[in-house]
């Protein structure tokens, strides 16, 4: 076998032999390195493998977390939700280079790097510090962030220093850049679930309380419009997926998205994602124009998968108007916030709060609010919007009611 260049061998395993020379691309991101024990348990620092070589999704050693990376979980328990997870694509793990055995990892739910020689990753139960991967410097965390962004077709530099992105299936990257980020280059990775769980599965996982997987699966029978809230993190991507996913399937659902996350295990389905402007500041497709752009592709289902701006007046006009069963998700702290956070979109959107109460009370049928503790994720109360005696929106709490009385979810009679 030939002999290695210096740049290559710094790649190379300590105990295996050497693989092949790394793709060139990967070079900017020679500084980070793992942490390891040697045989006289002392820690020391060695250069991770090649970004590209399978080493990067072998299973690993225990770090001292719940469950050790590349284990499977119980049916039900932690964040495998059901059957044992697979590991994720090597491919798309190779994309990360030094944290592509990290991204292979099923349980890994977020990656987070701040700034140089700091990286925080969640399995399920929380962030915890992970010491196998540092990198030596923030001109070299700086590279990494920015092919990153690249691979995903956007940008990222001083006159746009804060992008969002998606990698592969979903994978969604997010990087801020100094000065915006006075600590330096802030790079946090959302990993979709390897398999994305069906409503029987979530409920197993202990995510419906009661009867509101009844309550949920009757709104999509009866094409309730609906509004999925929480916290990030809190699930809201993973339950509307699996919502969508009970849709008859002689329904075309239309997704539109600032970056694609929702996957939806149904026949026919079709996504739009937002576009930022280029180099010389055109080209760009907001989420407002997607929306009108869907309505044009005879969706039965259209949905937003998060109500940020100005588009949640595109949307709110979609569902009044005859298009039933759409459905979105908003950040919001808890159910009687979410005519707040409504509001404040509004404003951006030039709707007064009157005018976004009348809008929403008409388009909005279910509020289904979601919240986390620990790795738990469950549904943490369900309401319908109405008007209060100023004409300012409202959110009335639907209280617990046998099944049998529950003919039209999300549907109140009465007075708003």
């Amino acid at each position: 076998m030939g002999t290695s260049s210096p740049e290559s061998r710094s790649l190379l395993r300590p105990s295996d032999s050497p693989p092949p020379a790394p793709d060139p691309r990967h070079r900017a991101v020679e500084p980070f390195v793992a942490r390891r024990r040697n045989a006289a348990g002392l820690r020391t620092t060695v250069p991770l493998p090649s970004p590209g070589l399978p080493s990067g999704v072998r299973p690993r050693e225990s770090t001292g977390h719940a469950s050790a990376p590349g284990t499977a979980t119980a049916a039900g328990t932690g964040p495998g939700l059901g059957a044992a997870p697979a590991a994720r694509p090597r491919r798309a793990a190779a994309a990360f280079g030094p944290l592509a055995h990290l991204v292979a990892e099923p349980d890994i739910t977020d990656i987070l790097l701040n700034g140089s020689g700091e990286t925080w990753v969640d399995r399920g139960g929380g962030l915890v510090r992970e010491s196998t991967v540092v990198c030596r410097n923030e001109e070299t965390l700086r590279a990494f962030a920015t092919r990153l962004v690249a691979t995903g077709g956007r940008h990222v530099d001083e006159a746009n220093p804060c992008v969002d992105v998606r990698i592969g299936e979903g994978i969604r990257v997010h990087v801020v850049l100094p000065p915006v980020s006075p600590r330096g280059t802030l790079v946090s990775i959302r990993l979709p679930r390897v398999h994305a769980p069906s409503l029987t599965e979530l409920h197993a996982a202990g995510m419906f309380p009661g009867t509101t997987l009844t309550d949920l699966t009757s709104a999509v029978t009866a094409r309730t419009n609906l509004l999925i809230t929480g916290a990030a993190g809190s699930g809201k991507t993973t339950l509307l997926s699996a919502l969508l996913a009970t849709a008859p399937p002689i329904e075309r659902i239309v997704t539109v998205e600032d970056v694609a996350e929702l996957r939806v295990r149904h026949p026919h389905v079709v996504s739009l994602e937002a576009r930022q402007p280029n180099l010389e500041g055109a080209g760009s497709v907001p989420l407002d124009r997607l929306v009108r752009e869907a309505l044009r592709m005879r969706p039965d289902r259209l949905v937003v998968g998060e109500c940020r701006g100005p588009e949640v007046r595109d949307l709110l006009a979609a569902l009044n108007t005859g298009h039933d069963g759409g459905a979105g998700t908003l950040h919001a702290n808890s159910v009687d916030d979410v005519p707040a956070r409504l509001e404040a979109l509004g404003a951006r959107a030039g709707l007064s709060p009157e005018a976004l109460a009348s809008q929403a009370v008409s388009a909005i049928g279910l509020v289904v609010h979601l919240s986390r503790s620990g790795p738990a994720r469950r549904v943490a109360g369900l309401g319908t919007l109405r008007t209060d005696a100023r004409d300012r929106l409202r959110v009335e709490r639907l209280r617990p009611a046998p099944v049998a009385d529950r003919v039209d979810v999300g549907k109140p009679t009465g007075p708003r």
